[in-house]
């Protein structure tokens, strides 16, 4: 995978570097992954988008390769600010003072908060498969929290969810991607071997602190920012098969917080870039050519 990426480590912190890859020509585009996966998901949809375009795919902090720093009391380390200010300074090191982002799930709640925090630099936002946190939050009913159960199981308190996902890592990887009406064949060998490789008990600890800070400082973000909207372009992408389709009218939602909004739904489940990559690249190409 990435054969023609350059692979690197940059440090964003005293306490975080990330890894990433980086490849192609043109304008910058910042690739963000979600759980529980690396940026791998990207691995059939960079290389189309490398012919046009500078794209750099990290993996978040707490994901992949890159740092993960044991939670704090009040999450912080994991908010979605903090997440975010780690792919500008990824971003800044490599010389790109403003760029477009796609995030799919949790990438998609950093690039949200991106777009939010430094709307100067984020010059147009792709969101892949959610809602806004807050949205979901404030509205979630009986189907939707029995499909999103991990929102509540991860965040309880440490260490419960670490002790009982490390129980059987694999039997829970494989059941959480297999669990949102995606095949596990439709994820690539070498892929599904960089997640298994990853989900070790650190990145278990450090995603279950990302999921903390979504109920409780990134709340606290949201909130205070309610009255603001992204003023970037922004491309909502989702799937038909998938519990968000069946949940919200997902373009109305969105365009209760950002001013510009265009999207579809795509044929598969949750996992866009891997189910349908020639539709989800085909998309992006649009709307990154687009400006």
């Amino acid at each position: 995978m990435f054969e023609n990426f350059t692979r690197t480590q940059i440090q964003t912190a005293p306490d975080v570097s990330i890894n990433l890859v980086h490849g192609g020509s043109g304008p910058p585009v910042l690739l963000l992954h979600g759980y529980p996966q690396t940026h791998a998901i990207w691995h059939m949809v960079a290389p189309e988008l490398a012919r046009h375009f500078t794209v750099v795919a990290m993996d978040l902090r707490g994901y992949g390769d890159s740092s993960k720093p044991f939670g704090t009391p009040d999450h912080a380390t994991y908010s979605k600010r903090a997440m975010a200010q780690d792919g500008i300074a990824v971003m800044q090191a490599l010389g790109f003072n403003t760029f477009a982002v796609v995030g799919h799930d949790r990438g998609a709640r950093v690039g949200h908060r991106m777009a939010l925090d430094a709307p100067e630099r984020v010059t147009r936002l792709a969101v892949l498969d959610i809602a806004p946190t807050l949205h979901v939050f404030q509205t979630i009913d009986q189907g939707m929290a029995t499909a999103y159960y991990h929102w509540f199981f991860f965040i309880q308190p440490y260490d419960l969810p670490e002790r009982l996902i490390g129980s059987d890592p694999l039997y829970y990887i494989r059941r959480k991607l297999g669990g949102w009406g995606t095949p596990l064949e439709k994820f690539a060998p070498a892929a599904m071997a960089e997640y298994e490789r990853c989900f070790t008990p650190e990145t278990i600890h450090a995603s279950c602190e990302d999921y903390r800070a979504a109920a409780s400082i990134d709340l606290e973000h949201d909130r205070a920012d309610r009255h603001r909207r992204v003023d970037c372009p922004l491309l909502a992408l989702w799937g038909a098969k998938g519990r968000i389709h069946h949940a919200y009218d997902v373009l109305a939602v969105w365009r209760d917080y950002a001013s510009d909004v265009r999207g579809a739904a795509l044929p598969c489940g949750h996992y866009l870039p891997e189910e349908v990559p020639a539709e989800t690249t085909a998309a992006l190409l649009e709307f990154l050519h687009d400006a």
